[in-house]
């Protein structure tokens, strides 16, 4: 009886212990979903582990840790084939998109902020998963929109990359009516598990088809 009794007891100590450390190698769900519909998850702020990053510009960029990780990764693969990108913007906080909504406001309008700007709890920004690259070409970076759209096919080749890194492109071409974006070939999504993202990827669906399916 003492045997069985310390093998059950051995079990559940290797269970527990497999729980928590599960949890210290990302105690976070990398596939939350944040849209216009579904709000940051209360306390997410408080659990996710944010690093700091200055990109070739000199900005200040927050990233969730995990995902950082994997987009150095993604940036050194990229760039033994001659692509070079950066990192443009990835967390921020509610708090900072409140700002952004009133400054906005005051500069556009109530109607530009209405289709133009996230929500304050509904930006996937506010994840610290979702990062937004920019280009270098030929030494000289490119990061304003209307100048990086004109380069498709280093997308495509940054595009192919994407899996193998646990990343998906997040707002895909002619998805508009599921994801309420339009396509932005430079917003990745990490979502933790490569096999996950090649599913999404080799599929063309979106997070939300992937969750509901």
């Amino acid at each position: 009886m003492k045997k069985v009794f310390c093998v059950v007891l051995i079990s559940l100590l290797a269970v527990l212990l497999m729980g928590c450390g599960k949890k210290d190698a990302g105690g976070i769900d990398y596939l939350v979903l944040v849209n216009k519909e579904h709000k940051l998850p209360e306390n997410w702020e408080k659990e996710i582990t944010i690093v700091k990053y200055v990109d070739s510009q000199g900005w200040d960029v927050e990233t969730e840790e995990k995902a950082y990780e994997a987009y150095q990764k993604l940036h050194d693969a990229l760039a033994e084939e001659d692509i070079h990108v950066d990192l443009d913007s990835a967390y921020r906080s509610v708090a900072e998109q409140e700002r952004i909504v009133q400054d906005f406001t005051e500069k556009y309008g109530e109607d530009y902020v209405k289709q133009y700007v996230a929500v304050p709890g509904y930006s996937e920004h506010h994840t610290g998963l979702a990062l937004d690259l920019y280009l270098n070409i030929d030494g000289q970076d490119v990061y304003e929109n209307e100048d990086m759209v004109q380069y498709p096919e280093v997308w495509a080749k940054i595009h192919e990359k994407l899996p193998e890194y646990s990343f998906i492109l997040r707002y895909l071409e002619g998805k508009e009516d599921v994801t309420g974006y339009s396509y932005e070939p430079w917003h990745i999504r990490y979502v933790g598990d490569p096999a996950i993202a090649k599913e999404i990827t080799e599929k063309g669906i979106t997070l939300e088809e992937y969750l509901e399916s």
